[in-house]
């Protein structure tokens, strides 16, 4: 549905997105994840049409629209878009809104339609500030939906959206859209996001796409110990190679092709550590974090702290000594 190939834009001496490429299936969810800065919005800005790109090539739909000196308008690329903050008219009802993008011969039968999809039967009559901030945003989204497009960016949408109600928005969101099968591109900065809506990750540093994948392989198999880091809470514990294994203090590992007598640092999730209080433990608990479903614990181990995450209901005292244990498996092994 989608691909981009050496994609590049620059605003004066800022590179703000660099020889990016990335493809998109048909029906597919993409997260663009990545810290404020590295171009994520404006890599979906350079697929709506919104910014033509320096270099490179963009196509959707199997059509070229920008780059090589090809150039498709956005109104004519089959897109729709919802921005961050809705960019709803406030002088026009949401029936309006909706039906701003849609020939007047379809409205009387697809705006209502639209209503009844994002489950605003009866409000079609109001104004945006008559709504709260999730009804404006299935306003937003109706209309971008309204002209039948092929593809949906969504550009950060939660996130001018009390913390306490993403998640319910969310759901929401993707139970209109799933059974839809239209492609969706999401940018945002929210791991957490990223890993609960899409069916793959491009994940963006520096105006590059450094790494993709699903969510289970972004966190379990990181390219970068800065990927590992942003995408979870990451234990980075010093090892040794000899014979294909690694040693640590706190256990052996598969090398995973590592080199003998090579210094490695072995990635260990929080989840992956379990603690028994013990009398005669190498670690010590010394900071608890209690978050309601689960604890994070911070031990410390020959001077180096790591971060343990357990279920609330096992309880392991501050400043109690601690025997650790990790759980069996593959970890990743950076030089």
């Amino acid at each position: 549905m989608i691909a981009l190939a050496g994609l590049g834009r620059r605003y004066g001496a800022v590179d703000a997105v660099t020889n990016a490429s990335l493809c998109v299936d048909r029906g597919e969810v993409v997260a663009l994840l990545g810290p404020s800065g590295c171009g994520k919005t404006t890599l979906l800005r350079l697929i709506a049409g919104f910014e033509t790109p320096d270099s490179g090539v963009v196509s959707v739909a199997g059509e070229q629209v920008a780059g090589s000196g090809v150039w498709v308008p956005p109104e004519r690329r089959r897109v729709g878009m919802v921005f961050q903050d809705y960019a709803l008219f406030p002088h026009l009802t949401v029936a309006d809104n909706i039906a701003f993008g849609v020939p007047r011969k379809e409205r009387s039968a697809r705006v209502p339609m639209l209503l009844a999809l994002v489950d605003l039967c009866g409000l079609g009559d109001r104004y945006p500030h008559e709504l709260s901030g999730g009804q404006q945003q299935r306003v937003a989204l109706a209309r971008a939906l309204a002209p039948s497009p092929e593809l949906i960016l969504l550009d950060e949408p939660w996130s001018n959206v009390d913390p306490h109600l993403r998640g319910a928005l969310r759901e929401e969101v993707a139970a209109i859209l799933r059974p839809l099968g239209v492609t969706v591109v999401l940018v945002t900065h929210d791991r957490e996001e990223a890993f609960s809506l899409a069916d793959r990750i491009a994940l963006m540093r520096g105006g590059t796409i450094v790494q993709e994948g699903t969510p289970e392989e972004l966190y379990q198999a990181p390219a970068s110990r800065w990927a590992a880091a942003f995408v979870g809470t990451a234990n980075f514990v010093a090892g040794t190679v000899a014979n294909g294994i690694v040693r640590t203090p706190i256990g052996t590992f598969p090398a995973n092709g590592a080199s003998s007598a090579s210094a490695v640092d072995v990635l260990i999730r929080p989840e992956l550590l379990e603690l028994a209080p013990d009398p005669a433990g190498a670690a010590e608990v010394v900071s608890r974090e209690f978050r309601g479903h689960d604890v994070f614990y911070r031990v410390r181990l020959d001077g180096v702290e790591l971060v343990s995450q357990r279920p609330s209901n096992e309880v392991v005292p501050l400043g109690c000594r601690v025997s650790i244990r990790v759980h069996e498996g593959r970890v990743p092994i950076f030089h």
